[in-house]
């Protein structure tokens, strides 16, 4: 994997999935205690549907967390020095990674995933302008009346074994997700503590740039925020921050991992639409 390193001297691990004359590219953040390496049906598909892409593994996480920690797999998700701030600011340094290699002119469109959804909001209140498209997936709106704190799998433990059958309604996800050394259940305010957990709490900023497009697809089992919440955030990105393009889509019975559903094609093919509407050109 490709390095680059943030101002905390911490080595940020990213791949990227290019293809020949991309019709845009995708930035993709991860959840907490997994990493970029769950996306693989998900990367193959917007390539093949002429979309570049491009991951990194958060601080703490993957191979960034595993250099990081200098191997203890019992450590991953643990941020390091900067907290959230610092892990946050590592993202949005991977967008300017991102747009010295595939130039200015190519459309960027920041896709992020639960946790990664959380700290997209975050970056988009203070830098939309570097983006052309914002993509939030099992996402929530950052409030502590609309989005769980507490255990996310407490209403789906009757479903499976495993403490993360929330994610899924496919039991082979919990299976692999539990198999694999490079993941963590460990809850995230007790990685990250409650002071940085906290600042993950907030709204979507005033005044953003009106046409900039938004897609919201989430879960109507997920039990981070699920649609109340998702109805809540998709309102304030109308009324609160003036955007004119906001899509929330909500599949029925799915729950927080949207993309390894068991209705994952049917979740990639909303996605790859409603990127060609915006991006493809005729």
């Amino acid at each position: 994997m490709a390095t680059f390193t943030d101002e905390h001297g911490v080595r940020i691990h990213y791949e990227s999935w290019r293809v020949p004359d991309a019709t845009a590219v995708i930035q993709l953040a991860h959840g907490v205690g997994e990493h970029i390496g769950r996306y693989a049906e998900l990367i193959e598909a917007l390539n093949g549907a002429g979309y570049s892409v491009w991951a990194d593994d958060h601080r703490g996480h993957g191979q960034t967390g595993f250099e990081q920690h200098g191997g203890d797999l019992t450590r991953m998700g643990r941020l390091g020095p900067g907290g959230l701030r610092a892990t946050i600011d590592a993202v949005e340094q991977f967008t300017g990674v991102i747009r010295d290699a595939e130039g200015p002119e190519l459309p960027l469109v920041l896709l992020g995933h639960s946790w990664g959804s959380l700290m997209s909001q975050i970056i988009v209140n203070r830098s939309a302008e570097k983006y052309d498209g914002v993509v939030l997936t099992g996402t929530a709106h950052r409030t502590l009346v609309d989005m769980n704190g507490g255990d996310l799998n407490a209403r789906h433990k009757r479903h499976g074994p495993t403490p993360v059958e929330w994610l899924s309604r496919d039991p082979e996800v919990a299976s692999a997700f539990m198999a694999d050394p490079y993941t963590t259940h460990v809850p995230l305010r007790k990685l990250f503590g409650t002071i940085d957990a906290a600042r993950l709490l907030g709204r979507p900023a005033r005044h953003l740039p009106a046409e900039l497009p938004l897609l919201i697809m989430v879960g109507s089992d997920d039990t981070l925020g699920g649609e109340a919440s998702a109805v809540k955030l998709a309102n304030a990105y109308v009324h609160r921050s003036g955007l004119v393009d906001v899509q929330l889509i909500v599949y029925a019975g799915a729950r927080h991992e949207v993309f390894n559903e068991t209705n994952r094609a049917e979740v990639r093919a909303d996605l790859i639409g409603w990127l060609d509407e915006r991006f493809a050109v005729d």
